[in-house]
């Protein structure tokens, strides 16, 4: 077996890395779902909002972006299946279909998906365009999950916004700029780019 170092090409994900097979996908996915749910469990109040803040987006989309659209759009579906089925692995321990974050796990699983096509594109190799991923990632995340906080709480688009959106800006930032370092990083430390 040869330990020459692959060409790069900007057609992989982190995930196509592993040897192929469908076992593998298969336990990416279940570790990808894992994963996020562990990361909601990282959960603080926001005072005047039903959604706290997690660290379940930045761990869907950092799922998306290394599994890729397809394993990270099924990863965060069987995040979703499951939690709505019962495993309390929502933010702070939730679980069911009747959440009023529960759109913002169904943005979750869009945005993984988004954000694993542009990581296939490249997206992930530089620190700038890895910030550009997860802040469009995040306005995917709330394009589902603020519009189905205001349908299931009765709140007013503005009341909406104002307590499952602006809360969280500063905190999405902060989630980019640390996935800046991660997964151009994870690239340079296995020597693909």
């Amino acid at each position: 077996m040869s330990t020459a170092a692959v060409p790069a090409r900007t057609g992989l994900v982190l995930a196509d890395l592993i040897p192929s097979s469908r076992v593998r996908d298969a336990a990416l996915v279940a570790g990808g779902a894992a994963l996020t749910g562990l990361a909601a469990q990282i959960a603080v109040p926001v005072p005047g909002s039903p959604v706290p803040v997690t660290g379940q987006t930045f761990a869907a989309l950092l799922v998306g972006t290394s599994l890729g659209a397809g394993r990270g759009l099924l990863s965060l579906a069987l995040y979703a299946l499951v939690g709505m089925a019962g495993m309390p692995w929502f933010a702070e321990g939730g679980s069911g279909a009747l959440a009023p974050s529960l759109g913002y796990v169904f943005g979750m699983m869009l945005a993984a998906a988004a954000v694993g096509a542009l990581a296939r594109r490249g997206a992930d190799r530089s620190a700038w365009r890895m910030a550009g991923t997860m802040l469009l990632g995040s306005a995917v995340v709330y394009a589902v999950g603020v519009p189905y906080l205001a349908l299931s709480t009765g709140m007013s688009a503005g009341a909406a916004i104002a307590a499952g959106l602006t809360p969280f800006l500063i905190g999405d930032a902060l989630k980019a700029a640390l996935a800046m370092g991660v997964l151009p990083t994870a690239w340079k430390l296995l020597g693909r780019r």
